[in-house]
């Protein structure tokens, strides 16, 4: 499948793991303003070309790439596992994951999209969002209100077939805004009861991402902490069948044991 792609700069999952050399050259005497800098340049670039009509899924796979490198070289270490995973099934699926930061936002689809279309259910404050809005609707979201719960779910179900017979997967972050901890209370069944009801697998993803923490002044701009390790695991695909329980549970449990096994227990609340 992977042989057949052509057109990206960088295809990562080509492999089923993939760790920041430990000879990649840290750049950066201060990380974040390094990092931020480098972002701000690569989301007005990327936003000329929104305007243009020319933003597509090279272009974003482009920047998502761009972004994870200065990420690196401002000092942080990724560890990617799991990635031959993405290609096991031909179908469409269901990505379900904890959501810690802005970073997986932005490095996921390079990671994801040159091997499975994929797009992501976001808020409308982030289309909104000058900088990052109109990057974030060029790329065919799913957008949710996440005041009234009844209709976003009602939202998620309609368009979310809409993108699954379209031949994209979906991203789905079940808690209710990005936060370093764990909470299985929390975590909802959307992204279950929308691969039953699609008949397409689920992906779980798990995290830690907390490198990039919320800023205490603007959410999205925290202080870079290079010393902790950022991780993306890929769990093999799940069929959906009966109620979806126990297809939950099995989503929840490995994230907490990537996280256990990473040395981040402690971000897991229950």
């Amino acid at each position: 499948m992977l042989e057949k792609l052509t057109g990206y700069p960088e295809i990562i999952a080509q492999d089923d793991i993939y760790k920041t050399g430990e000879n990649t050259t840290k750049k950066a005497v201060f990380p974040s303003f390094y990092f931020y800098r480098n972002l701000l340049r690569v989301v007005l670039y990327s936003n000329k070309k929104v305007k243009k009509g020319i933003y597509d899924r090279y272009n974003w796979v482009g920047s998502s790439l761009e972004i994870m490198r200065s990420l690196e070289e401002a000092g942080l270490k990724f560890e990617i596992t799991g990635m031959s995973n993405l290609s096991k099934v031909e179908s469409p699926v269901i990505f379900i994951g904890n959501h810690m930061s802005t970073l997986e936002t932005l490095v996921l689809p390079g990671i994801i999209q040159p091997v499975k279309p994929v797009i992501f259910i976001i808020k409308k404050e982030l289309v909104d969002f000058p900088l990052f809005g109109p990057i974030a609707a060029a790329r065919h979201p799913v957008i949710v209100g996440r005041k009234n719960p009844r209709e976003d779910f009602k939202l998620v179900m309609e368009e979310g077939k809409k993108r699954l017979d379209e031949g994209r997967s979906i991203v789905v972050f079940p808690q209710k805004t990005r936060t370093p901890f764990l909470d299985s209370s929390s975590f909802n069944t959307m992204g279950i009861k929308l691969a039953k009801k699609n008949n397409v697998p689920v992906i779980p993803v798990a995290l830690a991402t907390d490198a990039w923490p919320n800023g205490k002044i603007i959410k999205d701009i925290g202080k870079l902490d290079p010393s902790k390790k950022v991780y993306f695991a890929f769990g093999e695909p799940i069929t959906v069948s009966g109620s979806g329980n126990e297809e939950h549970k099995i989503v929840l449990d490995f994230i907490k044991n990537k996280l256990k096994e990473w040395g981040r227990e402690n971000l897991i609340v229950n």
